[in-house]
């Protein structure tokens, strides 16, 4: 194939070079590559002059030279060489490989190019760097790892953990596996052979309609030709919180709880915690005035997850093939308090694939692909479906209950404490356990058919992919017994618990299972050829895919189909052009608006490949890019058929009318408006970039510039009065820009057997809204046009009141009452005198993306020794702190957090010159207190390292003679350290308002033996 693709490049290169006849002997010799090849098409120059030629196809070059003159051999992929000439005529040259990517393949959308060709901002991730990882879900392996995608981890849910992605900012990508629309979070990245990341309009207008928000592709494994390679591993790690919000204990609580009453003016009589319960507290508590600390008690020391898998890949002339068997199963957090029900969080998944490629005939390919898995998840039942566990788990105070004693839930009883108690057991315990099992199977059947008796390097492909997901659900369900422990009315130096609730039944729910399929099908011509110093390729293509089941309108299936072009051509490898178009066609929009092209174009110039370059001596490598072109977007939330006229009922209520009338006449309730001028919602889209390599390829750079417009954004309006009682209808009436960089910086050596690397990348994307349909505003800071999508608005505050005011009569502070010492002073913005929404304006950033990602990967080999590691961060993101997390007590008589009452306003700090981050505690000053202000808002930036490796393989004679070829031991980690100024709660995550499972961490250990 190198021989070939060298023979190419003589055929495809025409260099522009001047012959002199000045020298005084004539110089022959062959260039040949580093396996003694002839290479094709090197250049041959006379170093300091424009005197030179090329080699022909036996490699050999004939030049003219004078003597003490020095000849420069180089070739794309080698190192040149300086040669100064004596007086010998026979000069034979052997260039040394460097690694610059040439023979790289890149993965694109409909298709695959050599990387040194691609045009587009496309990143690729191997399946190597993946599994360095030991995250359960391959989305999570992402972060960091490659510029203008953002992975960011919410929660540590089993089965539920997977990251949420934006590239370049935009939410909702486009996932193909495989060439086909399907979800890739559960695949073992052992089946993964590579995915790429599509950015820009050029590498994404071939989807359409579905690339707006950039396309990520995953390629699975396929078998090679050669004896079978047979690999099986195992791991085994345990998971731990990385950071849990810290209550405060029994003691802290009523203290605190008693200064928030005596603030409020409330008499010392009245407190809720007395003398009694603060000495019981004082001294750790006990079963009438209880001291938990429900972290500890809810959650175990550690949580198992292990990993087992196979795979096996070989193949002959004629067929080969790749199989895969994988097996995790994840324990979680949640210790098991009943032992009727299961009631933790767990996990197991079942993964396989078989990918076989026949050679039907000579020209004949016949690919099939069977992959699927069985997923099965485990959660305890929670009293309240929608706000699940967690909720009600962070309302819990220290004294609430003590946990299971004897067997026994036992409560505080409120003649001991009288406040509503929150025990976190309510949420779950006793209530049964809901399970869910899911299996998920794809079929892939493709055809590749050379057409070569028509003309050289025409193919015709046809596919067709069937996918089908089973989800089958049940749930066992009760209530627990519930006992107070309260003092024996006979002997008050006793305990005995009061039984408040009895069992329930045991119920068992079983509903109808879910499903959904889907069709798709594809047939194409794909045309590669090469005349002489030009390469020209070309694809035309039809795909449709028909969904079955769809979330709206379930009767009916939801079908896009759409036509692919794409047409690319390279002149000696250096000037690179590419042409795409998709025409695609959508069920939202009306007659004559249901169809639309999406077409790109992209340049690349590959700057090295000049002769004037030889003399610089500064580049190995240095490509030019550019790319512009529009993709589009046919969708807003889910609904479907957006162009439909006005919808009424007609069975509505009737109405009398005129005086005395006993008839009703029917009436008709308008229910919602049509839009029949609906139509696509377009992306506009620029990109330029270099790639670079310097110091014999060691050091490497690749930077992109892009910017994107979408116009005719598909909204619901905003400025239509109250009273207008219909559901109104998605318009085109958006505009916004998002624009950004992106940088990546590598270094790649081997010293003395030492092979080390170090790769970073920076991405940046802000938007920014150009129009939208906004509402007036009275003042240009309270308006959204202009701001970046997702920004918060929000009170500045401005420190906290020092002296007692009265605003029960002031009309200009939105909560009327006393002001009193330590409550929180707002600025007044439009300087109106008062304090209304008026005086909010935008903060910080948003919370849904981070605008900046950034990751740091390194590593070496060394003998047998391999290290490797990632570092991922984010910056420019906020997070607003829930409501149990910015209210002490959560305004009400709950949880407290420990940096609540640490940073609380007392006077002896203000006295002090303390440093204060929160209100003094008060109930009565919470609607003043507790607004949405820069006060809750918090930066969530963070460093992480997300995954750390060690391994070591062993290699021997012994192992050999029992069909080993070696066996590698590793120790892996992830999420092991973070370093962030937000410490509340992991700054990765995102819990809101009903909480979430907390976030992991990892440490695991594995072997794999390769056979």
């Amino acid at each position: 194939m190198k021989r070939f693709f060298r023979t190419f490049i003589f055929v495809c290169t025409l260099l522009s070079v001047a012959i002199t006849a000045s020298a005084q002997q004539n110089v022959t010799g062959v260039v040949t590559d580093d396996k003694g090849d002839p290479i094709v098409g090197a250049t041959v120059v006379i170093e300091g002059t424009t005197t030179g030629t090329i080699t022909d196809f036996n490699g050999v070059y004939n030049l003219r030279v004078e003597t003490g003159q020095t000849l420069s051999i180089s070739f794309i992929g080698f190192t040149t060489q300086l040669i100064q000439v004596g007086s010998e005529t026979t000069i034979n040259v052997q260039l040394v490989s460097e690694d610059i990517g040439l023979d790289e393949v890149v993965v694109i959308g409909f298709g695959e190019k050599k990387k040194v060709t691609v045009t587009g901002s496309v990143s690729t991730i191997s399946s190597e760097e993946l599994l360095k990882s030991p995250t359960a879900n391959v989305t999570n392996a992402l972060a960091g790892k490659i510029s203008g995608i953002s992975a960011v981890q919410n929660t540590g849910q089993p089965g539920a953990d997977e990251a949420n992605l934006a590239i370049r900012g935009n939410q909702n990508i486009l996932t193909i596996v495989d060439g086909v629309e399907r979800d890739f979070t559960q695949i073992d990245p052992e089946e993964i052979e590579s995915i790429s990341v599509l950015k820009d309009a050029s590498a994404t207008a071939v989807y359409g309609i579905r690339g707006g928000n950039g396309v990520l592709i995953v390629t699975t494994k396929r078998g090679e030709k050669g004896r079978a390679k047979i690999s099986v591993s195992s791991s085994i790690g345990f998971q731990q919180p990385t950071m849990l919000a810290e209550k405060s204990n029994s003691y802290t609580y009523a203290m605190a709880h008693n200064e928030r009453a005596a603030n409020d003016g409330t008499p010392e009589e009245n407190f809720v915690f007395g003398p009694e319960a603060l000495e019981a507290f004082a001294n750790g508590g006990n079963l009438l005035y209880p001291d938990m600390d429900w972290n500890e008690y809810l959650f175990r020391d550690k949580a198992f997850q292990s990993k087992t898998n196979f795979t096996m890949r070989g193949g002959t002339d004629r067929v080969r093939y790749f199989v895969a068997l994988g097996y995790l199963t994840q324990d979680g957090l949640l210790k098991n308090l009943d032992p009727r029900f299961d009631e933790n969080f767990t996990f197991d998944r079942y993964n396989y694939r078989t990918n076989l490629d026949i050679d039907v005939t000579k020209s004949t390919l016949l690919k099939l692909s069977l992959g699927g898995r069985t997923e099965v998840r485990n959660q305890p039942r929670a009293k309240d479906a929608e706000e699940g566990i967690w909720k009600e788990a962070s309302w819990a105070q220290p004294m609430a209950g003590s946990g299971i004693v004897d067997g026994k839930w036992v409560t505080t009883s409120a003649d001991n404490v009288s406040i509503e108690m929150k025990d976190p057991l309510n949420a779950f315990y006793g209530r049964g356990n809901e399970n869910e099992t899911r299996a998920v199977l794809n079929m892939d059947l493709d055809v590749i058919q050379k057409l070569d008796f028509i003309t050289r390097g025409l193919k015709l492909r046809l596919k067709g992919s069937y996918n089908t997901t089973y989800t089958h659900s049940k749930t066992r369900s009760s209530s627990p017994d519930r006992y107070e422990a309260i003092k024996d009315p006979l002997d008050p130096e006793n305990i005995v618990f009061r039984k408040i609730n009895d069992e329930g039944t045991l119920g068992y729910n079983e509903p109808d299972p879910t499903k959904s399929r889907n069709w798709y099908v594809e047939g194409g011509l794909n045309y590669n050829r090469k005349f002489g110093f030009h390469d020209v390729s070309g694809l035309l293509l039809y795909n449709q895919r028909t969904v079955y089941y769809p979330s709206q309108f379930t009767d009916i299936p939801n079908r896009t189909l759409g036509m692919v072009a794409r047409v690319t051509y390279n002149y000696k490898t250096k000037y690179l052009v590419d042409f795409n178009l998709g025409y695609n066609g959508s069920e939202n929009f009306p007659d004559g608006k249901r169809f639309d092209y999406f077409p790109a174009v992209s340049l690349g110039y590959i700057i090295t490949e000049e002769n004037f370059m030889d003399n610089i001596g500064v580049f190995d490598y240095l490509k030019l890019r550019a790319s512009y072109g529009q993709v589009g977007n046919d969708r807003i939330g889910g609904g479907r058929f957006l162009y439909q006229p006005d919808a009424w009922n007609y069975d509505a209520a009737g109405y009398s009318f005129g005086y005395e009338s006993d008839y009703i006449d029917q009436g008709a309730l308008e229910l919602r408006i049509g839009n029949p001028n609906i139509t696509w919602e377009t992306i506009t889209q620029q990109n330029i970039g270099f790639d670079a390599k310097f110091l014999d390829a060691r050091l490497s750079t690749s930077v992109d510039l892009f910017h994107e417009k979408r116009e005719d954004m598909l909204v619901t309006r905003q400025t239509v009065p109250n009273y207008v009682a219909a559901v109104l209808p998605a318009v085109n009436l958006k505009e916004r820009e998002n624009k950004g960089y992106e940088v990546e910086l590598g270094w790649d050596d081997n010293a003395g057997g030492f092979r080390y690397y170090i790769n970073a990348n920076l991405s940046f994307a802000r938007n920014k809204i150009i129009y939208m349909d906004e509402v007036p505003q009275p003042y240009a800071y309270l308006e959204r046009t202009g701001k970046p999508e997702g920004q918060p608005f929000a009170y500045i505050s401005d420190g906290f009141f020092t002296e007692e005011v009265n605003t029960d009569m002031d009309p200009n502070y939105p909560n009327q009452g006393y002001r009193f010492p330590g409550d929180v002073k707002y600025k007044d913005l439009n300087g109106d005198g008062k304090i209304d929404d008026l005086d909010q304006k935008a903060i910080g950033y948003s919370p849904n993306v981070p605008e900046y990602n950034f990751g740091l990967n390194a590593g070496f080999n060394w003998k047998n020794f391999d290290f490797s590691m990632t570092w991922s961060g984010v910056a420019n993101t906020y997070r607003l702190l829930p409501n149990v997390l910015r209210q002490p007590f959560s305004g009400q008589n709950r949880a407290l957090y420990d940096h609540l009452y640490d940073g609380r306003w007392t006077q002896e700090k203000a006295d002090a010159g303390a440093h204060i981050e929160y209100p003094r505690l008060s109930l009565a000053s919470k609607d003043n207190n507790y607004q949405v202000s820069d006060l809750y808002y918090q930066d969530a930036s963070f460093v992480r390292l997300k995954s750390v490796e060690l391994g070591y393989t062993i290699k021997s004679s012994a192992l050999k003679r029992i069909g080993l070829r070696n066996v590698r031991v590793y120790a892996n980690g992830f999420n092991l350290l973070t370093f962030s100024d937000f410490d509340i709660y992991d700054p990765e995550s995102n819990p809101g308002s009903n909480g979430l499972y907390p976030m992991v961490k990892m440490y695991n250990m594995g072997v794999k033996f390769n056979f």
